[in-house]
């Protein structure tokens, strides 16, 4: 009964999806050419985005491939960081997926013999920004180039397995969609490089494979672990009755399931993700994430530590008010009940029948208390010793503190090739065992990030391990006893981002589980700290960091937090935290928070602050006091395992206090033109598929707003994106309404298919608007009528959040895998419409300081300071120029020509003589101006100026060195 019970809890979800549909692989791989096409021809290719950091805290790694028979050479990849090269045994690392169409990974594999590549894309854990692929991608060259070798529509690889004696036959695990039914999953084999493909094992449209793993040395005996799931924005089933073990004894061409009734390994709807490891023919382990419930055990009274929530339930009010006040008191201080709410008072409510006992179980359970409250088996670690015929469980307690509630997102066992009974657990911890899985001890160092998807056991040499995990890579050669960090490659995931005003100015970002970080945006990425001891950036906190907001009148007062609206506001000049999420009313239903919970200070008043539940709530004190300024503002939430009926996105008007809007992860707008005193829901008003059918609105399927922002030019413009991604739907949803919202203008047209995560206009040009989607950014200069490529030096990796330092005029671009990126935008905000339609525009150019030693190294071994000038223009059609510098007299002291594209150029001048323009100089005015010690002669103090000249016109702009 329980089986067929939860089966159906399976099928529910998936009604009423009908008008959101998954994108087409054929769609987006025409989205991935047209993206293509439109960076060859792009305004702005030529304008650089320079990573900035930081490193240290790394992201995400999923799986290392390690050359057995030289262990200091290998690769990582990462979740959505890309695939990353090392010879020097994680000293330094080198990017070799970068001209990939895609960073986001979920295995790899290597062929060392032939140097041969193999990618599967899309991650292969669940959580919520594992990132889909676009198939399996191969590499002949070491990644200089790559070639798509299918299965498009696949969206998450779990496991690829090469036959090292014969490296064109080749296994693919496809787990599949994560968010919808799709059939492209299972076991795929090819035997001719990739070429083609023959799916030899199939399950189910919401079935796919998490893990292969061959017997050492003979690809004909091959296991898979098949996983059933089913998530949505509300709720994560990670567990089906279509899990199980699979078994090939011809090289993955057939399959028989192994994991029957009677093998010894459990069976049904109960049966989670499942990793493999093996260490012969007959010896097998599987590590299994038990969904099923854990039968209950009473607590003996006299073992019982105080009062519990659960104690409350069933309580009487008779009861409630005999309870010792000393007892109560200790349990609502103890679990962060507000301070009028003490044992006198409650009483008093209880007596009055304004509150019940089990109020106070309700006041302390959310949408988010499940997922941590879900009494399942949890972590279980099985093993056969014939092949997979029978199975026993090898603890005999439970492995609590390895999976949590997260036996989802892990699933990684390695077994030691020199020790049948060695295994190793990825978990929140990583964990050993030298005893066949009965006992364990945690070989998480202190410096070791938790959170762990890959291991790499030495079979030659005991004791060394490769470790990969939420924050980087780890390298152990006394078997976890001690680690090194090998995190040079910036690849930080973040969610948010946002600057302050200092000189220079800082950056802060909250990262997927590493924390909220700040920096200065000019700190140099190197090694120098390890000398110092001081890394340019620092954290602010740990968790999953979140969104961040900057007292403008103090950079010291940050507010910022963690997953699920677990805000702080921090003053930094005395390190003090003050929790400050708004707490409902005892006998009210509990607040809901989004994983992203949106927070703002308003441009207004820099003492009130905004924080989005499933209502707006306001603080007029820096959050110390809050009110809720509405109702609820979504569709009133679902059942499930995860929060959701959440405000995600808010804002508000510059031009006018209380103009404010939100959205919500169900699709809803709202504006309040009075402060919170009434709302109108706008979203209404938009024409997009779930909206088309007013019957449809009651229905399950609504789009994520991902952003609404109030413009900065128009009090009466607001702008708006909405993002698909949970239903594997990435067309890009991009508006605009000059009418607070009454009608709107869809500004997508000519972004590629990608799901929007982010929409920002630019303070000075009106018309100026960026876009970060899940594959890269955009720019329009005619507030999106058209769009440009804007991603010269930043891979196709997801932008997750920008944010403009107007004095500065630059974009800070908050990337989900390669951490971030900034660029110059001040020859962007000079984009207007009469630029756009001359032949040619010099921009105006910097002063620069003059410094004696530029050329000469300041010691034997040190490195010359060299000047530079970038020369900025705009060309309307590519074109041979050529640039005259020339002093304030008009003596030419270097001239060249070149060859512009059509739009931005820059042209990098070195503050160099030419050798006549040197001759020249010196002939004229007699001066004394010495070589450099690199061979150059660099100008003197001194009014220049930079001419342009072709095309049958000629521009100018002048400098100085000061």
């Amino acid at each position: 009964m329980k089986s067929f019970f939860l089966s159906l809890l399976f099928i529910c979800p998936l009604i009423g999806l009908s008008q959101i549909t998954a994108t087409p692989a054929e769609t987006r791989a025409q989205a991935l050419e047209l993206k293509a096409r439109m960076a060859n021809r792009s305004l702005v290719k030529n304008l650089p985005l320079k990573s900035i950091g930081p490193s240290i805290m790394s992201g995400r790694v999923v799986d290392v491939d390690v050359n057995p028979d030289n262990p200091i050479e290998f690769y990582v990849a990462y979740a959505s960081g890309g695939l990353w090269y090392t010879n020097n045994n994680g000293t330094s690392f080198i990017p070799v997926m970068d001209s990939s169409q895609t960073q986001n990974i979920g295995d790899i594999a290597v062929h060392w013999k032939t140097r041969t590549l193999w990618v599967g894309t899309g991650e292969n854990n669940a959580s919520r920004s594992s990132y889909s692929g676009i198939g399996i991608l191969k590499s002949t060259d070491q990644g200089k180039t790559w070639q798509n070798m299918g299965l498009r529509d696949s969206h998450h690889i779990g496991r690829i397995l090469i036959n090292n004696k014969n490296p064109d036959e080749v296994l693919i695990g496809v787990t599949g969609h994560l968010y919808s039914p799709n059939t492209e999953r299972g076991v795929y084999k090819t035997t001719d490089g990739g070429k083609t493909w023959k799916k030899t094992l199939f399950i189910s449209d919401t079935a796919g494979i998490i893990d292969l793993a061959q017997v050492p040395g003979n690809f004909n005996i091959l296991f898979a672990a098949a996983w059933e799931k089913d998530r949505k924005a509300w709720d994560f089933l990670g567990s089906g009755n279509d899990s199980g073990l699979y078994k090939s004894i011809d090289g993955g061409s057939t399959w028989t399931k192994i994991s029957n009734e009677g093998s010894g390994f459990p069976t049904g709807f109960g049966v989670g993700r499942i990793g493999l490891a093996v260490y012969d023919e007959n010896t097998v382990y599987a590590l299994l994430d038990n969904q099923y419930h854990r039968e209950k055990t009473e607590v003996p009274k006299s073992k019982s530590n105080g009062l519990t929530k659960e104690d409350f339930k069933s309580m009487s009010a008779n009861d409630f008010v005999k309870l010792d006040d000393k007892k109560l008191n200790a349990f609502l201080k103890t679990n962060g009940f507000q301070e009028k709410y003490r044992a006198e008072n409650i009483k008093q409510m209880v007596r009055s029948g304004v509150v019940a006992p089990i109020d106070i179980t309700k006041y302390l359970e959310n949408a988010n208390t499940s997922l941590f409250d879900t009494p399942v088996i949890g972590a279980e670690v099985y093993r056969s010793d014939n092949g997979g015929k029978t199975w026993q469980k090898q603890n005999e307690d439970y492995i609590d503190g390895l999976l949590y509630s997260y036996g989802y997102y892990f699933g990684e066992i390695r077994v030691a090739a020199y020790d049948a009974n060695k295994i190793y657990l990825g978990g929140v911890p990583l964990i050993r065992s030298d005893d066949g899985g009965k006992t364990y001890i945690s070989i998480n160092g202190d410096n070791v990030h938790a959170d762990h998807h890959a291991l790499w056991v030495n079979p030659k040499m005991p004791g060394h391990l490769i470790n990969g995990n939420d924050g980087g890579v780890n390298i152990s050669y006394d078997d976890g006893a001690h680690w090194t960090k090998n995190n040079s490659p910036a690849v930080g995931q973040f969610y948010a981002i946002n600057v302050d005003d200092q000189k220079p100015y800082h950056v802060y970002g909250g990262l997927q589980d590493n924390g909220v970080w700040e920096g200065p945006h000019n700190a140099k990425e190197n090694s120098r700290w390890h000398q110092t001891g001081d890394y340019p950036w620092k954290s602010l906190m740990g968790g999953d960091g979140m969104q961040i907001q900057i007292d403008k009148r103090n950079p010291k007062i940050v507010y910022t937090g963690y997953q699920f609206g677990n805000y702080y506001r921090i003053d930094k000049s005395t390190g003090k935290r003050h929790y400050i999420q708004p707490k409902h009313e005892l006998g009210e239903a509990p607040y809901r928070f989004n994983w992203q919970t949106p927070i703002l200070l308003s441009p207004h008043n820099q003492d009130i602050l905004y924080l989005g539940g499933n209502k707006l709530h306001r603080s007029m004190n820096q959050g110390d006091d809050w009110e809720a300024i509405s109702p609820d503002l979504t569709r009133g939430g679902k059942g499930g395992n995860v929060a959701y009926g959440t405000l995600t996105a808010l804002s508000e008007s510059p031009f006018s206090f209380g103009l404010l809007y939100t959205g919500s992860d169900d699709g809803l707008v709202h504006v309040s033109k009075n402060a919170g005193g009434s709302w109108e829901n706008i979203s209404k008003n938009i024409n997009i598929p779930e909206f088309k059918n007013p019957k449809h609105i009651e229905k399950e399927a609504h789009l994520w707003v991902s952003r609404v922002i109030a413009s900065k030019h128009k009090k009466e413009r607001v702008y708006l994106t909405l993002n698909g991604y949970r239903w594997d739907d990435f067309t890009p949803y991009v508006f605009k309404s000059d009418d607070y919202g009454n009608t709107w203008t869809s500004i997508s047209g000519g972004i590629p298919d990608a799901p929007v995560n982010v929409i920002i206009e630019d303070p000075e040009n009106e018309n100026l608007l960026f876009v970060g989607t899940d594959n890269g950014l955009y720019v329009s200069f005619d507030q999106g009528s058209s769009w440009e490529n804007f991603q010269n030096g930043m891979p196709n990796v997801a932008v997750h959040d920008l944010a403009i330092q107007p004095t500065a005029k630059h974009l800070l671009v908050a990337t989900h895998g390669r951490s971030i990126y900034k660029a110059d935008i001040a020859p962007l905000q000079k984009m207007t419409t009469e630029l756009l339609a001359k032949d040619l525009h010099l921009f105006e150019l910097e002063d620069i300081k003059h410094l004696k030693n530029w050329g000469n190294p300041s010691g034997a071994w040190a490195k010359a300071n060299t000047p530079g000038l970038d020369i900025t223009f705009y060309s309307a059609q590519p074109h041979t120029y050529e640039a005259i510098i020339k002093t304030e007299e008009g003596l030419v002291v270097s001239e060249t020509e070149l060859q512009a594209d059509k739009g931005l150029n820059i042209l990098s001048y070195d503050l160099a003589f030419s050798k006549t323009g040197l001759e020249a100089y010196l002939k004229k005015n007699k001066a004394k101006i010495e070589e450099a010690k690199d061979g150059k002669t660099y100008l003197p103090k001194g009014k220049y100026t930079v001419q342009l000249k072709g095309n049958r016109t000629s521009e100018e702009a002048r400098f100085q060195i000061k």
